[in-house]
């Protein structure tokens, strides 16, 4: 009850938040609608830290870092708290990757809790005729349905690294289910835009998100029994009340017997799911060491990739907020994009060796397209694998996803990013948790243009994500900066434009995170609306850029090392706070 009442407070900062509906265009459409600008101050610790994209969940994180709990134990609360109060972002009915610092073995771990496609599908899931299916088509209902990852891999990491029993770290969130949470201004509004296309078509969701007919509205006390139930079977039984069971059953017939694209998930595609164990990318930027996820993210390449291209600019010379730094940023990011539309798949599923994407030598070759003083227009896909002839993805990629970023006081550290994939993934609603839409993250087009897509859908292969949970070592392996955003297929230029921030511009993590946006997927230059970088569209056009002034909807969690203080930073754009002592 006192963690309910004291994130009531904490909660009812953010009511001023408000949003235009004309903002929000179906045919251009951003994983999340924009919910305002709320200015947040870098939060110091020395001990501990916490970053979630909700009060609750980091206050439940908090709580197991101060009962003696480390950065695991810590993650695994905040998910199962993050499924109940941000349901339209990430969950238990979603996947997810996580980046593990173990502070005292000087040892870096990834796991992978991506969701798989079920075993009966093959590459024309989504096409229909002849074309690939219409964006409604493809991402509401049971089609786009993958098996869930994210309890596998917090249970994984658990077993090898976690200090406090499994059952204890449910403790807050089933609580608070029983109890009720308050209703965010950000729920509210993404409900009252009906931002998903189907969320109305199905019973379920229809009665938990617009009882009687209308949306959840801010401020009210919400209940979810039936999450409390599953959560409370988990702590008790392990990831397996969810994999091999009854509830497994019931979010298979879920998705096979949805009224809209029934799909092919199966109870065995379920019990039969593992979250694996990879090794981390790494890689150098200056003085540093870049580290991030393999794939099926494309995070650990392409942030690389964005950074090293622009190793032979003096970006600390130009300093952070000019033009000519962010066209740099641009055209690296360009080429970074044309690449990862190419290449970037579920390593499982490729023989072509990743490592070659961020090879010194095929970086510095195309870095040498980059004018300080004209847009290069559309970037073509590099050469780094000479004999691979491939069509470039055309899959829809509007995750909606959460990053948590946690550091304890042993020196412990999680970068952890989850997602559903869009807001309110598929739609389908199973026990109080929603059912994530991830598998519209691959190719909807098997072969463009004649030759096969990398990432097109296979049975129990992993899509392609941008997700990009990223930890940054000094030139002596010291940790000095964990982070990740959610934001679509924009995640990787917003986690490399924030570590630019830090590294050349000598910001501190909240300040770098504030930075007005700039994104260039290969396609516009597209700059944040109601930002300082609304000024800069006439400079930007006059290098040739087609410019689209934008919401950027980012949403970068981070925590900052600086000699023994902590400093965390949240994004103003969405409701997440920092909280560590």
């Amino acid at each position: 009850m006192k963690l309910r009442l004291r994130l009531l407070l904490l909660v009812t900062l953010f009511t001023s938040i408000s949003i235009n509906a004309e903002q929000v265009k179906r045919e251009d459409r951003e994983p999340e609608a924009a919910t305002g600008f709320n200015q947040k101050k870098a939060h110091l610790a020395s001990e501990y830290m916490v970053v979630a994209a909700n009060p609750y969940a980091s206050w439940a994180g908090k709580n197991i870092l101060k009962n003696g709990g480390n950065a695991i134990d810590a993650a695994i609360a905040v998910q199962a708290m993050l499924t109940l109060v941000e349901p339209q972002s990430s969950g238990i009915g979603g996947g997810n990757f996580i980046l593990y610092w173990d502070n005292k073995a000087k040892k870096l771990f990834a796991y992978d809790g991506r969701e798989t496609a079920p075993s009966k599908v093959n590459a024309y899931l989504f096409m229909q005729d002849g074309k690939p299916m219409k964006w409604r088509d493809a991402v509401v209902g049971g089609r786009s349905v993958g098996v869930p990852g994210a309890l596998k891999a917090l249970q994984k990491a658990h077993s090898e690294f976690g200090s406090m029993e499994w059952e204890t770290l449910f403790s807050d969130a089933i609580s608070t289910a029983e109890e009720g949470f308050t209703v965010s201004p950000r729920l509210e509004r993404l409900l009252a835009l009906k931002f998903h296309p189907g969320l109305q078509d199905f019973l379920s969701s229809k009665a938990y998100f617009y009882p009687n007919g209308k949306e959840l509205t801010q401020g009210t006390n919400k209940k979810n029994t039936k999450l409390a139930r599953v959560l409370r079977n988990i702590a008790q039984q392990g990831a397996d009340y969810f994999y091999q069971g009854e509830l497994a059953e019931k979010i298979a017939k879920t998705a096979q017997l949805a009224t809209i694209n029934p799909g092919l998930l199966t109870k065995e595609d379920i019990q039969n799911y593992s979250a694996k164990k990879r090794d981390a990318v790494c890689g150098y930027y200056r003085t540093y060491k870049i580290c991030g996820m393999p794939p099926p993210s494309s995070g650990g390449i392409s942030v690389l990739q964005i950074l090293k291209m622009l190793e032979g600019f003096d970006l600390a010379k130009m300093g952070p907020n000019s033009v000519p730094a962010m066209h740099l940023f641009t055209q690296s990011s360009k080429l970074a994009y044309a690449d990862r539309k190419m290449y970037i798949a579920d390593s499982d599923f490729s023989q072509l060796p990743f490592a070659a994407l961020i090879s010194q030598s095929y970086l510095s070759r195309r870095a040498d397209s980059i004018d300080l003083k004209k847009d290069m227009s559309f970037a073509r896909p590099g050469d780094p694998y000479i004999t691979a002839s491939l069509g470039q993805d055309t899959s829809f990629e509007l995750p909606n996803t959460s990053h948590v970023s946690i550091i304890d006081k042993h020196g412990n550290a999680v970068a952890m990013t989850s997602s559903i994939e869009f807001a309110f993934g598929s739609g389908l609603m199973v026990e109080g948790f929603l059912l994530n839409n991830q598998l519209t993250d691959f190719s909807l087009h098997p072969s463009p243009n004649n030759r096969p897509a990398l990432n097109r859908v296979e049975p129990n292969k992993r899509p392609k994500s941008a997700m990009s949970p990223t930890m940054v070592f000094d030139q002596n392996d010291q940790l000095v900066l964990v982070l990740g955003s959610p934001g679509g297929s924009r995640i990787v230029s917003y986690v490399a434009q924030t570590i630019i921030g830090v590294l050349d511009w000598g910001l501190d993590i909240q300040q770098a995170i504030n930075l007005p946006k700039v994104t260039n997927r290969n396609d516009y230059t597209a700059l944040e609306k109601g930002t300082l970088a609304e000024t800069w569209k006439s400079d930007f056009e006059a290098l040739g850029h087609n410019v689209k002034v934008i919401d950027l909807n980012s949403g970068l969690h981070g925590i900052q090392i600086s000699g023994k203080t902590l400093i965390g930073g949240a994004d103003p754009r969405r409701e997440g706070i920092a909280v560590g002592e």
